[in-house]
């Protein structure tokens, strides 16, 4: 649970930090991210995408977040080249910037992974891995 924990903690504060990007950015594809069954409206939805260097290992190489409007949340990552990706969402209930756990070393705030394998344990680029071709992309991620 320490690594979830070290990777989410990276998530969110990543989304806290600005990215420098030089001004000829390569324009690419667009992946809209939808969540849907997100039980309260408190906190925020941070998003990241990553690549399988980067997943599990801190920030993402795109990142984003959200407020929740009804439940819900709609996110797109823009400029994304082709390669293969997988994305990563934990709703930050009480916006403390980390993932929450309870005693046992549970989560008890909603996470949720492209594909939306059901796995225990933490979160595998190959399970949640998706490719990017010259086309744009949406998807839904379930908590």
């Amino acid at each position: 649970m320490r690594t979830l924990s070290t990777l989410f903690i990276a998530l969110v504060l990543s989304v806290n930090t600005t990215n420098a990007q030089a001004e000829t950015e390569v324009a690419g594809n667009l992946i809209t991210v939808s969540i849907e069954n997100i039980t309260n409206n408190s906190g925020s939805v941070v998003l990241a995408l990553h690549t399988e260097e980067t997943f599990m290992r801190g920030p993402g190489i795109k990142n984003a977040k959200s407020e929740i409007v009804d439940g819900k949340i709609k996110v797109t990552f823009e400029n994304v080249t082709p390669g293969t990706y997988a994305i990563m969402a934990l709703h930050d209930e009480n916006n403390n910037n980390a993932m929450d756990f309870d005693d046992s070393g549970m989560p008890t705030e909603s996470y949720g992974i492209s594909n939306n394998p059901m796995s225990y344990g933490p979160p595998q680029f190959a399970t949640a891995k998706f490719n990017v071709a010259y086309e744009d992309l949406a998807m839904d991620i379930r908590f």
